[in-house]
């Protein structure tokens, strides 16, 4: 099994706990995206309670996904967060991000 595949078996075990449906394609190209970042245990984290690393998300998602910071991406923040588990202290990075790319609605972009 490859590093990326192992990636995305600890995001489907992420998402089956979590009650996430999965679109394993979209996981995969999503997870493809972030790069090789992603085989850093501390970089495949994403801390939801620290500014730093949401400006870092914000940055990705204005970039990739062409949404500007402002109110619609706050909420896309929040409600990504909340579907994750707030209290969840291992947000996977490619989770995260796949739900904000459902979220947003820029799901064609990894296409």
């Amino acid at each position: 099994m490859s590093k990326l595949d192992d990636v995305i078996t600890k995001c489907k075990e992420q998402m089956t706990k979590q009650g996430i449906d999965c679109d394993e394609t979209l996981l995969t190209n999503v997870a493809k995206a972030l790069g090789p970042s992603i085989y850093n245990a501390d970089a495949l984290v994403v801390a939801t309670g620290d500014k730093d690393e949401l400006q870092t998300v914000k940055n990705w998602v204005g970039k990739k996904l062409g949404v500007a910071e402002g109110a619609e991406l706050d909420a896309a923040l929040e409600r990504c967060t909340e579907k994750i588990g707030k209290s969840n202290t291992k947000k996977l990075r490619p989770v995260y991000y796949y739900l904000l790319a459902k979220d947003l609605g820029k799901e064609s972009v990894f296409s």
